[in-house]
């Protein structure tokens, strides 16, 4: 009965590899951060004035490291502008290492959305405490549309290699 209850017992589904999660996630870590008050400490003085015109970009990254595993990054570009003077600018590589249990016809989606999607709350609290602890309130960034992300990657893929100029897979390849 010990046995079973450890997945031991072939007909408990423990062992044949049919029981693994789709996603795994291995580690997440910080890739690269940096932050920067380039106007510092007059831009504070402004900061209480004017209201400050915020830009965030973010942009996803994979690439495969074994048959069935992928870093995936998010890389958030931030930046602060207080009239035309930079308030503040802060870059994010936040990474994670995925074992993924998916067909072969699901990788790619899965690597762009769903990794993605999971990062994304750390990503977006590293954000937020580096702003606020360089002095500004912090960048509470909102919810972030993975799936549109990528259909808007699908679309410009399609439509480069619609005009001839061949495209750029839009996600990591496996080894054909």
């Amino acid at each position: 009965m010990a046995g079973e209850e450890q997945g031991q017992n072939p007909q408990a589904g423990g062992g044949n590899g049919q029981d693994q999660p789709p996603v795994v996630s291995n580690v997440q870590y910080t890739k690269d951060l940096s932050f920067e008050v380039p106007g510092a400490p007059e831009i504070f003085a402004k900061a209480q004035q004017t209201q400050p015109n915020i830009n965030v970009n973010i942009d996803v990254r994979a690439s495969q490291l074994q048959a069935n595993v992928f870093e995936v990054v998010l890389q958030v570009n931030s930046e602060c502008k207080i009239g035309d003077a930079t308030a503040f600018l802060v870059e994010l590589a936040y990474g994670g290492v995925f074992t993924l249990n998916v067909p072969p016809e699901h990788v790619q989606a899965v690597v762009l959305i769903e990794c993605p999607r999971l990062l994304f709350p750390f990503a977006r609290a590293i954000i937020a405490d580096v702003t606020r602890e360089g002095g500004f309130p912090p960048l509470i960034m909102g919810p972030v549309d993975f799936l549109g992300m990528y259909q808007q990657r699908l679309a410009e893929a399609s439509a480069a290699a619609g005009q001839g100029g061949g495209s750029t897979p839009p996600a990591p390849e496996a080894d054909a």
